[in-house]
């Protein structure tokens, strides 16, 4: 069967349709163009009308183009702002931890220079200094209150010399060994200091309670009142304690007994100071001479 002669080979009816419809779009656009130019010349205000409603319909459709088109442009930016960020925060980490290096080293020196300005507060203490020790060890949880001094009756420490720091006063020797010794801390249940209170020089004592603390106790019949903040020095009472040695300080007010902190603390000490007694304890009594013992001279042998 022959084909029919008006067929047109290699166009389909696809392409039919599309050019159609590309022909029905054009003469409506411009139909549509028309109406408006014509509109637009005879009647302005319907042709306002319009024409904000159709900028009410395509404004939010252009707004939310616009929007996209934005994030779309700027995804390249973002991206090279994330690896910038990235880079300058492992800077920025670096450099901090460069410069907590830098922050700690700096807190050792100062607490080095802390301990150097303490042993020349040590050296100032006084001119009688029996020797300069370190503290080894402190019970700072203990009922009883001792330190350990890295020195001894070779170094001439004695039994009953008072142990002091720049701060203040820290204990009395109770036990001396050859390079060591034993130290009753203030702070101790056992231990008692006569002191004085520096603001009008009324006597008390000084008592320890145990739990680092000490009580302070009125020495006179009077009624003693304690206010915060009230200082007390050794007073030099009993021939032990050298006087004017700051002991501790009142911090909870009270009538004939108040609490008070030391000055000293034990358990942040490196080194401490060993004085001699203030009073020197007195020599022994001279032997008694015994009985029936002969108080003459021996005789001369005689001459031949």
């Amino acid at each position: 069967m022959a084909p029919p002669r008006n067929r047109r080979p290699g166009f389909s009816r696809r392409a039919q349709y599309g050019l159609f419809l590309t022909y029905v779009g054009a003469i409506s656009g411009a139909l549509i163009g028309a109406v408006l130019l014509l509109l637009s010349a005879f009647n302005p205000p319907a042709f306002a009308a319009l024409r904000r409603t159709v900028a009410e319909v395509t404004t939010p459709v252009s707004s939310g183009m616009a929007w996209a088109a934005a994030g779309v442009s700027g995804v390249p930016s973002a991206v090279g702002s994330y690896f910038t960020v990235h880079g300058e925060n492992a800077r920025l980490r670096k450099q901090l931890a460069a410069e907590q290096q830098l922050v700690s080293r700096a807190q050792t020196l100062i607490r080095e220079n802390g301990k150097l300005r303490g042993l020349l507060k040590l050296r100032d203490v006084g001119s009688e200094i029996v020797v300069t020790a370190r503290l080894v060890n402190s019970s700072a949880t203990s009922t009883r209150r001792y330190a350990t001094l890295n020195a001894g009756s070779w170094q001439g420490v004695q039994h009953g010399q008072p142990v002091r720091e720049p701060a203040g006063l820290v204990g009395q020797v109770v036990e001396a060994g050859p390079n060591t010794a034993r130290v009753l801390l203030i702070v101790d249940a056992e231990s008692i200091v006569p002191v004085r209170r520096t603001r009008d020089g009324v006597p008390a004592i000084a008592a320890g309670r145990g739990d680092g603390m000490i009580e302070i106790r009125s020495a006179g019949a009077a009624a003693m009142i304690f206010r915060p903040g009230d200082a007390f020095v050794t007073s030099g009472t009993g021939g032990i304690f050298p006087p004017d040695v700051p002991v501790a300080h009142v911090i909870k007010p009270g009538r004939d007994i108040a609490v008070a902190e030391p000055e000293a603390n034990p358990s942040t000490l490196d080194f401490a100071v060993v004085q001699p007694s203030f009073l020197p304890p007195p020599p022994p009594p001279a032997p008694a001479p015994t009985a029936g013992a002969s108080t003459t001279p021996a005789a001369s042998p005689a001459a031949p």
